[in-house]
C-alpha cells in the first residue's frame, strides 16, 4: 500500500492553521506599542534571528521595506563580530527567538541596552530571558509543532510570519502608504512599471515616426507603414498639425472598394480626429485606451503636434501588458 502523501499533508495544514488562530489573542497591547514606537521612530528596523527564525527574520524584514517601514537582517552572530556597527542608537531592534533563549541574541542585549537601542522580543515563550528583557513582546506560541517528532520548526515558524505579516501591512495602513509608493520601492517590477511609466518613455519619436501629408497618396503612405513597422501613418497638414491617421485596416477596407492606391491622396481615405494621447499620461493609460477603442497602435500629441506613436508591441516589451 502506497504512502498517503495527501493525508499527511492535510494534517500538517490543519495543525498550522490551528496554531494560526491560536495568535490572535496575541494581538494586545504589546503589539500596539510596538507599532506605534516603529512609527515613530526616526531610524529602521532592524530584525534578528538565529537558524529558521533567521530565514523568517530576512522575508518580515523585506515586506517591511516594501510596505513604508525602513528594515533591514542583521545575523546576530555576525553581530556579535562587527555588523552591530551597522545598528544606530535610532533605530529599533526585532529579535525572533522561539524559546527566548537563543544566546547569539542574549549576548547582545547588553550592548544594545548600554546603547539606548530599544528591543521588540518575537518569541513563543513570555517568560524567557529575551521576552522579559524586550521593551515589547510579540507572542508566537502555537500549541503544537505540524513536526510528528516535534523537532522541525513549522508551525511557531509560520506564526512567526504571520506576526510579522500583521506589523507590517498595520504599519502600511497607518502610514497611509499606496500602490504609487509601492511602485516607488518595486520599480523593477510589473507593478511599477503600470504605476510609474510614462507614454514619454517608450513611444517611438523623431525619425521612427511614421508621417506623410495630406497631399501624398496613398501609395506614399504605404511605403511609410512598412519602412516604420507601426501598422499605420500619421497625417499631418502643411501647419504641421495631426489632422488624420491611415492604418492597415483602411488599407484592406479600400482594396475591397477597388480604390487605385496610385491616384487616391491619402486625405480623402484616412481617419479623421484620430485617438491620442500625451507624452505625460501613464503608459498602463495608453494601454487602457487602446484596448477600449479596439485599437493596435497610438499616437501621441502635444498642441495638436505630433511628438510620439507606439503600439501595443512596445506597451508588450515594456512590460505595462
Amino acid at each position: 500500500m502506497s504512502f498517503n502523501f495527501c493525508s499527511h499533508a492535510i494534517d500538517v495544514l490543519d495543525i498550522e492553521v490551528e496554531s494560526l488562530k491560536n495568535i490572535r489573542q496575541f494581538f494586545n497591547d504589546d503589539f500596539a506599542g510596538a507599532a506605534q514606537h516603529i512609527l515613530d521612530i526616526q531610524g529602521k528596523v532592524v530584525v534578528m534571528g538565529m537558524g529558521k527564525s533567521g530565514h523568517i527574520g530576512r522575508k518580515i524584514a523585506a515586506t517591511l521595506a516594501s510596505t513604508g517601514t525602513p528594515s533591514f537582517f542583521v545575523h546576530p552572530g555576525e553581530a556579535s563580530h562587527g555588523d552591530l556597527g551597522m545598528i544606530e542608537t535610532k533605530d529599533i531592534v526585532i529579535a525572533i527567538s522561539n524559546s527566548g533563549e537563543s544566546h547569539e541574541i542574549l549576548a547582545l542585549l547588553p550592548v544594545l541596552s548600554r546603547r539606548g537601542i530599544p528591543v521588540i522580543a518575537m518569541t513563543g515563550n513570555p517568560q524567557s530571558t529575551l521576552a522579559q528583557a524586550a521593551l515589547y513582546h510579540l507572542q508566537i506560541t502555537v500549541k503544537k509543532e505540524a513536526c510528528p517528532l516535534g523537532l522541525a520548526p513549522t508551525s511557531s515558524t509560520t506564526a512567526t510570519l504571520v506576526m510579522g505579516d500583521a506589523l507590517a501591512i498595520s504599519l502600511l495602513e497607518a502610514r497611509g502608504f499606496t500602490r504609487e509608493d509601492f511602485a516607488l520601492s518595486h520599480p523593477g517590477g510589473a507593478l511599477g512599471r503600470k504605476l510609474l511609466l510614462k507614454i514619454s518613455d517608450i513611444m517611438r519619436t523623431h525619425d521612427a515616426l511614421p508621417i506623410v501629408s495630406e497631399e501624398d497618396l496613398v501609395r506614399d503612405a504605404l511605403y511609410v507603414i512598412s519602412n516604420k513597422g507601426l501598422g499605420m501613418t500619421a497625417v499631418l497638414n502643411t501647419a504641421q498639425q495631426l489632422t488624420g491617421i491611415f492604418t492597415d485596416g483602411d488599407l484592406r477596407r479600400l482594396l475591397d472598394k477597388r480604390i487605385d492606391v496610385h491616384t487616391t491622396k491619402i486625405k480623402d481615405v484616412m481617419t479623421q480626429n484620430p485617438i491620442t494621447a500625451t507624452p505625460n499620461q501613464l503608459a498602463a493609460e495608453g494601454l487602457r485606451m487602446m484596448e477600449e477603442k479596439k485599437i493596435s497602435a497610438l499616437l501621441i500629441t502635444e498642441k495638436e503636434h505630433l511628438v510620439g506613436a507606439l503600439n501595443m508591441h512596445d506597451l508588450l516589451q515594456a512590460g505595462v501588458m
